[in-house]
């Protein structure tokens, strides 16, 4: 569970265009080694490869072209890592033909930077209109007819801008045919989610051997992060909740400090590039109590129900039922009520950190080989505590296959 927003618990969020490895000197300070020397970017054939797909969905669907403005899906397919602002910069994948990336004339040295895959770029000065050249994309590549999507994220004043400029073409969501294709990870992508998740895993094992008594979510964070860029990650969240803040899933402005019994809630991830972990650890600073360690024996059951609940061809939201369901018998609840669980089960993850589909009651979609989800049945006690532990997995033909392996024990915890 994630958020890049965080409230004042929570540490500063580091962008995914973070450096993978620290200075020798800051390594040195925390006595980590880096993790991800062997961590191979996607290549060039890959990212063809998925035009070609998607290409073909399009055909398919009878679309004449697919526009998407920087994100993750324009990550995805061509490479490019951008921010989005008022003037646009967008990609217009034809039906048939390479790509074409639309971009202020200013910009266009550091966008074309990252495009990892043969492609036009066609660059606007200040006066003129992006959607004009849109639109001139559309009809150099014999777009004449047919509906135009646009990936679900693009923002609305670019897909009325391309309406205007363009009316004889339809505009339809392409969020269909993005999904269908993101949804199934390849080998290179779950290489890059296992070294992200290992790196993880080891920054929260050097964490808790280092938290002491005195300690703020800021401080704790701080350290999680450094560990994190020594090892070759780049820090993409660290959210720390400690006591009764630990209830609430995504924090609260509550002063935190860590004291004996103290429960501390560590929600954390990396990437390496550009794919994505996402760990929870709970834990207890001294010896705990007999309900936190009642419900922290009930999540990590939680969290093995709903793994033996992954089964190929089944629904993601029967994984949720399922965890809901025992929850309910050792009193929690019931469904989404609190004290219990009141997010979903788990999300998809890969370049972004939530994904579809999600591990939430109702969602029919069906489990298949190479899809990844977080498995993060917490329980939230408000004005107590909250107990989350999360691990990723993949789906595989057999079952579920964890990236990081479940906590061993309260006392054993990462």
């Amino acid at each position: 569970m994630r958020r890049r927003a965080f409230l004042a618990s929570a540490t500063a969020t580091f962008g995914a265009m973070a450096i993978l490895a620290p200075p020798r000197s800051q390594a040195a300070q925390v006595g980590l080694k880096p993790m991800t020397g062997g961590a191979k970017s996607i290549s060039v054939e890959e990212r063809r490869a998925r035009i070609g797909r998607l290409q073909r969905a399009m055909a398919e669907r009878g679309c004449g072209a697919m526009i998407m403005e920087p994100g993750s899906s324009l990550d995805y397919f061509t490479g490019v890592q951008w921010r989005r602002s008022e003037r646009t910069t967008a990609a217009v994948i034809p039906v048939k033909g390479e790509i074409v990336i639309i971009t202020p004339a200013f910009e266009e040295p550091s966008v074309r930077e990252t495009l990892a895959i043969e492609g036009e770029i066609r660059a606007w000065d200040e006066h003129e209109s992006p959607f004009a050249r849109i639109v001139g994309v559309l009809r150099d590549r014999s777009v004449m007819s047919g509906p135009i999507a646009f990936e679900s994220t693009t923002r609305l004043f670019i897909v009325e801008g391309v309406r205007e400029a363009g009316p004889a073409y339809r505009v339809v969501s392409g969020d269909d045919l993005v999904r269908a294709i993101r949804l199934i990870k390849s080998p290179a992508e779950l290489a890059l989610m296992q070294i992200a998740n290992d790196v993880t895993l080891s920054a929260l094992r050097h964490v808790h051997t280092n938290v002491h008594a005195g300690m703020n979510p800021g401080e704790i964070g701080a350290m999680m992060n450094s560990a994190t860029l020594a090892l070759g990650g780049a820090p993409e969240f660290s959210l720390v909740l400690i006591n009764e803040a630990s209830a609430y899933p995504h924090g609260s402005k509550q002063k935190q400090t860590l004291r004996e019994g103290s429960v501390i809630l560590m929600d954390v991830g990396c990437t390496v590039h550009g794919y994505q972990s996402d760990i929870s650890r709970t834990l207890v600073l001294g010896k705990p109590s007999a309900k936190q360690q009642r419900v922290w024996d009930t999540v990590r059951r939680g969290q093995e129900i709903a793994l033996a609940s992954a089964k190929p061809g089944s629904s993601v939201g029967a994984i949720d039922d399922a965890v809901r369901a025992y929850y309910e018998t050792e009193g929690w609840g019931p469904g989404y009520h609190l004290p219990g669980l009141s997010h979903r089960t788990g999300h998809g993850i890969g370049l972004d950190g939530h994904e579809p589909p999600y591990l939430v009651h109702g969602d029919k979609t069906q489990l298949a080989p190479g899809m990844c989800f977080s498995d993060e049945p917490g329980i939230y006690i408000p004005g107590e505590f909250g107990i989350r532990l999360e691990d990723c997995w993949q789906m595989t033909e057999t079952g579920p296959k964890l990236f990081t392996p479940l906590a061993r024990s309260l006392e054993d915890p990462i």
